[in-house]
């Protein structure tokens, strides 16, 4: 009997474990908001401009452990026991925790009383020399701040990246150097840990912290890359980090070759790291946990080259969890800039969406590294690869053999290596067509030639020099060739030019792309072809292992040389508050390339060029020397923010409370009376009048003439045309928009404001006339 049973009880049990596997729920990470004042604002309603909340006061700490204790019995009261794990305690700008549980038990939550809302991570990702020259400093803020040994001097700036290479002469402290800056308004701490020792925090980084709790949780971290501490080894934060703040006049060399010296933006400004990013993954929790962290420990500016790649599936993107934290810190008093994506160049790809961050589109510079093949019949080719010459710097050819196939180019240079080879060519495949070569550090000789066009006429040249025998193999190898210097840079063509992959607008509400009436990107930077700093690990990067020093392009790239302006001008006027600094990076930046021409972004199409706009470039290429003293602001508080929150149509003023904890009493007339440095009317019907607040920020009285460039398909009159004002007046512009022409595409225009004193303040429009009426 039991030998005719077995098999049936095996086949139940096999049943059992199927029907119990597909009745399991798959756990995610879920964050959480409550109701409830985090410990920033406990006490009454704070804003940017009343200054920072000591974290370290009795009151704040114990307000603290009170959030978390709430946090735990919420938790502890409304989930089954053994069905959840608590990430992270958000209690400073936010009132919240991340949880990693199954849907059901997030749904138990999302109905409980105090829980205003509950989002799954998303997950986060990294947004991915020369360029103090290309944007003026050293003549420019750098010379007016003291120069290079104090530029940014007393500003802490904080990166929520991969981390940091404590070892790298970009973070170096010099003891001939002291900073002579009281950081009283800062308190962060050195967390150690794998390559990360407590003597790395060393003055010039005043902070190293990690945040490890969502990684550790959606994934099995690799002990060999993905450190618990706050070192680097992927590169991006260091590379990041050094393009904002790192030190002044640092050699680079990368295979023995000297390309220049390196400078960070603002090279005496102080380094706080908030390590959230691993090489297996990063996830939207730790991101978080980490800018409630840097927000408490005092940073004056939030540097975030990271962050969620797409929109929110099922939130307004002004109301996510991550954009709410945003503003919040925004509130708490710190300048916050984000990288726009990397998902260009088509529309409607910027994540930078709401108007109380900077998000930083990326440019080329005109500083480009031209390589070049020389053929035996003295055809010259050009290339891409930073690697030197082969041997006699072209005088002396070598044999030019042929490998049709694919391959990676790491394992390229090392079959080179390998065989000892003197170089190698890799070109276009005609069934693929051209594409786009990035510059990369070959440790020997070699060159990419990425267009059909070229490799078509190396192809042709191989096959006359060659002789083959009868079935068709090559006999005898007489085709030649050798590969010219490609280390040296050439300064010259256009610039700047929107990269391709630099994301665009318009900006949007939601995933189903409706547009909004804020323009996004705000300000476009460098960010292609960047030399920073680096870990030598390279965890995800295996061709620039070993290497202290990478050239790498992205709005990654762009957003740190925001980031270290923003110290400058901090530094240079200590009591502007971040609404006041945004706005001067904007109104004085330039919508012309080095040609006087307007500013051209790159297309779908290798090489393709057309005029770009705001939606494009933002204001247009950051201008350092002009921010500092713009002679105009546009002052935007917390409240503002909430009244264009309350504005905004088809949005439950409940829902706005629900994730604020503020009520709709004041909503603009508006969503695009919010007072930024730009108009986007997204759906212009008849006519509207807009309104600007200006500030004078200048030490002398200023007459302003007020002329106006329409967009096409538009009317625009300003009232006042003209107006005086005195240090620290304010003077309100009104700015009518009429429908002359329904269009179907956006048009561009901007107001100019001209001083006597020679400030002019620019406001981008960018407007769809639906209508006329």
């Amino acid at each position: 009997m039991a030998l005719v049973l077995r098999p049936y009880v095996l086949v139940f049990v096999f049943m059992i474990a199927i029907y119990a596997t597909c009745l399991a729920e798959e756990r995610a990470i879920y964050l959480v908001l409550l109701e409830g004042e985090p410990a920033a604002f406990h006490g009454g309603s704070h804003s940017e401009d009343e200054g920072k909340i000591d974290p370290n006061s009795e009151v704040s700490k114990a307000h603290a452990k009170h959030v978390v204790e709430s946090h735990d019995q919420l938790l502890q009261t409304t989930l089954e026991t053994g069905s959840y794990n608590k990430l992270h305690s958000f209690k400073h700008v936010i009132n919240g925790f991340s949880v990693y549980t199954t849907p059901s038990q997030a749904r138990r939550l999302k109905d409980c009383p105090g829980v205003k809302l509950v989002e799954k991570d998303r997950g986060a990702k990294l947004m991915t020399t020369y360029t103090p020259e290309f944007l003026g400093l050293p003549k420019g803020i750098w010379t007016d701040e003291g120069g290079d040994r104090n530029a940014g001097e007393g500003v802490v700036i904080g990166f929520v990246d991969s981390g940091i290479n404590p070892l790298h002469p970009s973070f170096a402290y010099d003891p001939l150097k002291p900073f002579t800056s009281n950081l009283s308004h800062f308190c962060g701490a050195c967390e150690p840990g794998p390559r990360f020792l407590a003597s790395s925090c060393n003055g010039k980084i005043v902070s190293a912290r990690f945040f490890s709790a969502g990684a550790q949780t959606v994934a099995t971290l690799n002990a060999s890359v993905d450190f618990l501490s706050p070192f680097d080894a992927v590169g991006h934060g260091s590379h990041v980090a050094s393009i904002a703040a790192g030190n002044a006049g640092v050699p680079v060399v990368v295979n023995g070759f000297f390309y220049g010296r390196a400078s960070g933006m603002a090279p005496r400004a102080r380094i706080a790291v908030y390590k959230a990013i691993y090489p297996t993954v990063g996830t939207l929790t730790d991101v978080v946990a980490a800018i409630d962290q840097a927000i408490l420990d005092g940073v004056d500016i939030l540097t975030l080259s990271v962050g969620p790649d797409e929109p929110p599936e099922d939130a307004i993107t002004f109301l996510n969890v991550y954009d709410i934290c945003l503003l919040f810190a925004r509130r708490a008093g710190v300048f916050v800039v984000q990288a726009a994506g990397n998902k260009g160049p088509g529309p409607f790809t910027v994540v930078s969406f709401s108007p109380w961050a900077v998000g930083v589109a990326a440019s080329s510079t005109d500083r480009t590294y031209p390589g070049s093949l020389v053929l035996g019949n003295g055809q010259k080719l050009s290339g891409v690869g930073l690697s030197g010459p082969t041997f006699g710097n072209g005088l002396f050819m070598y044999k030019l053999c042929f490998y049709n196939g694919t391959s990676t180019l790491t394992a390229i240079i090392d079959t080179a290596k390998t065989l000892g080879l003197v170089g190698f060519v890799q070109i276009a495949n005609p069934n693929y067509g051209d594409f786009i070569a990035q510059p990369i550090p070959f440790a020997v000789s070699g060159i990419i030639i990425p267009y059909v066009a070229e490799a078509q006429v190396i192809s042709q040249y191989y096959e006359k020099q060659n002789e083959r025998d009868e079935r068709g193999s090559v006999a005898k190898f007489c085709a030649r060739a050798a590969i010219g210097e490609g280390r040296v840079a050439l300064f010259a063509g256009r610039a700047p030019i929107v990269s391709r992959f630099s994301s665009r607008g318009p900006d949007i509400i939601d995933i189903n792309l409706k547009p909004a009436d804020v323009l996004k990107p705000d300000i476009l930077a460098p960010g292609y072809q960047i030399w920073a700093a680096w870990s030598p690990l390279s965890a995800l990067e295996p061709m620039l292992t070993g290497d202290s020093f990478a050239l790498m392009s992205g709005s990654s790239m762009a957003t740190p040389h925001v980031a270290g302006i923003a110290a400058l001008i901090k530094q240079y006027n200590p009591l502007w508050t971040p609404s006041m600094i945004a706005s001067a990076i904007s109104t004085t930046a330039t919508k012309y390339d080095n040609y006087g021409e307007l500013i051209m972004a790159e297309g779908f199409k290798i090489d393709s060029l057309y005029n770009s706009a705001p939606f494009g470039f933002g204001g247009g290429l950051v201008n350092p020397s002009r921010a500092i003293d713009p002679g105009l602001v546009l002052p935007t508080d917390y409240e503002d923010y909430i009244s264009f929150l309350c504005s905004l149509p088809g949005i439950d003023p409940a829902t706005i409370r629900a994730a604020t904890e503020e009520l709709c009493n004041n909503s603009l007339a508006h969503p695009s009376d919010l007072n930024l440095p730009s108009v986007t009317l997204t759906a212009l019907n008849g006519s509207i009048s807009v309104r600007r607040i200006f500030k004078n920020v200048g030490m002398k009285p200023e007459t302003y003439l007020c002329s106006v460039l329409p967009p096409n398909g538009t009317t625009v009159n300003l009232y006042p045309s003209w107006f005086s004002i005195n240090p620290q007046g304010s003077q309100c512009l009104e700015i009518k928009f009429d429908v002359t022409k329904a269009m179907d595409v956006f048009s561009f225009g901007e107001v100019v404001l001209t001083g006597s004193l020679n400030h002019i303040v620019r406001i981008p429009l960018s407007v769809l006339p639906v209508s006329a009426i």
